[in-house]
Protein backbone atom coordinates (compact mmCIF):
# COMPACT_ATOMS: atom_id res chain seq x y z
CA UNK A 1 0.00 0.00 0.00
CA UNK A 2 1.23 3.29 -0.96
CA UNK A 3 1.15 6.93 0.49
CA UNK A 4 1.95 9.65 -1.91
CA UNK A 5 3.12 13.29 -1.45
CA UNK A 6 1.98 14.72 -4.30
CA UNK A 7 3.82 15.61 -7.71
CA UNK A 8 5.69 11.79 -8.17
CA UNK A 9 4.19 9.20 -10.32
CA UNK A 10 4.06 5.65 -9.24
CA UNK A 11 0.12 4.24 -8.44
CA UNK A 12 0.33 1.80 -5.45
CA UNK A 13 -1.81 0.33 -3.34
CA UNK A 14 -2.73 3.23 -1.45
CA UNK A 15 -1.22 6.50 -1.94
CA UNK A 16 -1.66 9.76 -0.69
CA UNK A 17 -0.73 13.07 -2.16
CA UNK A 18 0.41 16.32 -0.35
CA UNK A 19 0.42 19.54 -1.95
CA UNK A 20 2.51 21.72 0.51
CA UNK A 21 1.44 25.30 -0.04
CA UNK A 22 2.39 28.24 1.92
CA UNK A 23 0.45 30.59 2.76
CA UNK A 24 0.61 33.50 5.34
CA UNK A 25 -1.43 35.96 6.73
CA UNK A 26 -0.69 38.40 9.60
CA UNK A 27 -2.28 41.11 11.43
CA UNK A 28 -4.24 44.21 9.42
CA UNK A 29 -1.63 46.64 9.36
CA UNK A 30 1.10 44.28 8.40
CA UNK A 31 2.06 43.06 4.93
CA UNK A 32 2.01 39.30 4.49
CA UNK A 33 4.89 37.36 5.33
CA UNK A 34 5.84 34.53 3.16
CA UNK A 35 6.15 30.93 4.70
CA UNK A 36 8.08 28.73 2.44
CA UNK A 37 7.66 24.67 2.25
CA UNK A 38 9.53 23.64 -0.80
CA UNK A 39 7.91 21.42 -3.47
CA UNK A 40 5.39 18.65 -3.18
CA UNK A 41 6.54 15.13 -2.02
CA UNK A 42 5.25 11.70 -2.23
CA UNK A 43 4.84 8.95 0.22
CA UNK A 44 4.19 5.34 -0.83
CA UNK A 45 3.51 2.86 1.89
CA UNK A 46 4.40 -0.42 0.26
CA UNK A 47 5.32 -2.88 3.25
CA UNK A 48 2.88 -4.50 5.69
CA UNK A 49 2.05 -8.07 7.04
CA UNK A 50 -1.08 -9.63 5.23
CA UNK A 51 -3.90 -9.87 7.33
CA UNK A 52 -2.07 -7.60 9.52
CA UNK A 53 -0.62 -4.66 9.52
CA UNK A 54 0.51 -2.05 7.03
CA UNK A 55 3.86 -0.48 7.76
CA UNK A 56 3.77 3.85 8.17
CA UNK A 57 6.11 5.68 6.27
CA UNK A 58 7.49 8.86 7.26
CA UNK A 59 8.95 11.94 5.68
CA UNK A 60 11.22 14.43 6.85
CA UNK A 61 12.65 15.86 3.45
CA UNK A 62 10.74 19.15 4.06
CA UNK A 63 11.39 21.98 6.06
CA UNK A 64 8.76 25.02 7.16
CA UNK A 65 10.96 28.57 6.44
CA UNK A 66 9.43 31.54 8.52
CA UNK A 67 10.41 34.78 10.02
CA UNK A 68 9.48 36.37 13.44
CA UNK A 69 6.75 38.82 13.83
CA UNK A 70 6.33 42.40 15.03
CA UNK A 71 4.04 40.55 17.61
CA UNK A 72 3.73 37.35 19.21
CA UNK A 73 2.94 34.88 16.54
CA UNK A 74 1.68 31.43 15.60
CA UNK A 75 1.41 28.86 12.69
CA UNK A 76 -1.61 27.27 11.89
CA UNK A 77 -1.83 24.09 9.70
CA UNK A 78 -5.35 23.25 7.90
CA UNK A 79 -5.49 20.25 4.76
CA UNK A 80 -7.76 19.92 1.94
CA UNK A 81 -8.44 16.44 0.54
CA UNK A 82 -12.10 15.78 -0.35
CA UNK A 83 -11.81 12.28 -0.96
CA UNK A 84 -9.37 11.54 1.94
CA UNK A 85 -9.30 7.70 2.72
CA UNK A 86 -6.08 7.17 4.51
CA UNK A 87 -4.13 8.93 7.30
CA UNK A 88 -1.67 11.90 7.06
CA UNK A 89 -0.04 13.29 10.22
CA UNK A 90 2.24 16.30 10.19
CA UNK A 91 5.03 17.61 12.96
CA UNK A 92 7.41 20.05 13.61
CA UNK A 93 10.29 19.42 14.76
CA UNK A 94 13.79 21.26 15.52
CA UNK A 95 11.73 24.37 16.10
CA UNK A 96 14.30 27.17 16.70
CA UNK A 97 11.81 29.51 18.36
CA UNK A 98 8.32 29.35 19.58
CA UNK A 99 6.76 26.17 21.21
CA UNK A 100 5.46 22.88 18.32
CA UNK A 101 2.52 21.56 18.91
CA UNK A 102 1.60 17.94 19.70
CA UNK A 103 1.37 15.81 15.96
CA UNK A 104 -1.67 16.89 13.71
CA UNK A 105 -3.63 14.55 11.93
CA UNK A 106 -4.57 16.47 8.62
CA UNK A 107 -8.24 15.66 8.38
CA UNK A 108 -9.96 17.03 4.88
CA UNK A 109 -12.06 19.91 5.97
CA UNK A 110 -10.39 20.30 9.49
CA UNK A 111 -10.61 24.18 11.05
CA UNK A 112 -6.70 25.23 11.28
CA UNK A 113 -5.04 24.07 14.12
CA UNK A 114 -2.36 25.48 16.14
CA UNK A 115 1.35 23.94 14.54
CA UNK A 116 3.65 26.28 16.69
CA UNK A 117 2.80 29.03 19.11
CA UNK A 118 4.40 31.43 20.92
CA UNK A 119 6.75 32.38 18.24
CA UNK A 120 8.61 35.37 20.00
CA UNK A 121 8.98 38.83 18.54
CA UNK A 122 11.97 40.12 16.37
CA UNK A 123 15.10 40.58 16.49
CA UNK A 124 16.50 38.70 14.68
CA UNK A 125 14.75 39.27 11.39
CA UNK A 126 16.37 36.30 9.73
CA UNK A 127 14.41 33.41 8.68
CA UNK A 128 14.04 31.01 11.41
CA UNK A 129 13.08 26.53 9.61
CA UNK A 130 11.94 23.94 11.44
CA UNK A 131 11.58 20.21 9.86
CA UNK A 132 8.09 19.15 8.88
CA UNK A 133 7.52 15.30 9.67
CA UNK A 134 4.78 13.50 7.33
CA UNK A 135 3.44 10.31 8.38
CA UNK A 136 1.19 8.38 6.35
CA UNK A 137 -0.68 5.40 7.77
CA UNK A 138 -3.08 3.12 6.17
CA UNK A 139 -5.33 0.13 7.07
CA UNK A 140 -6.31 -3.18 5.47
CA UNK A 141 -9.82 -1.87 6.09
CA UNK A 142 -9.59 1.82 4.70
CA UNK A 143 -9.17 0.69 0.96
CA UNK A 144 -6.34 1.04 -1.37
CA UNK A 145 -5.32 3.62 -4.29
CA UNK A 146 -6.38 0.96 -6.98
CA UNK A 147 -10.07 0.82 -5.99
CA UNK A 148 -10.23 3.85 -4.06
CA UNK A 149 -7.85 6.58 -5.58
CA UNK A 150 -5.36 8.51 -4.51
CA UNK A 151 -5.53 10.82 -1.62
CA UNK A 152 -4.20 14.28 -2.59
CA UNK A 153 -4.19 16.62 0.27
CA UNK A 154 -3.40 20.83 0.10
CA UNK A 155 -1.86 21.97 3.49
CA UNK A 156 -1.68 25.40 4.21
CA UNK A 157 0.54 27.23 7.34
CA UNK A 158 -0.57 30.32 8.13
CA UNK A 159 1.80 32.34 10.05
CA UNK A 160 -0.98 34.93 12.04
CA UNK A 161 -0.58 36.93 15.63
CA UNK A 162 -1.27 35.35 18.73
Amino acid sequence: MNHRIRNKGTVSTVTLFLLALSCAFFQQQTMAQPINVGNNITMSITTGVAGGTLTSVVNTARTLTYRRQLAIAKITVSTSCPTQSFTLKVLATAVPDGIAAPEVTLVNGMPATDFIVNIPVRPPNTARSCTLRYTASATFSQGNSIEDGNDVHTVTYTILAQ
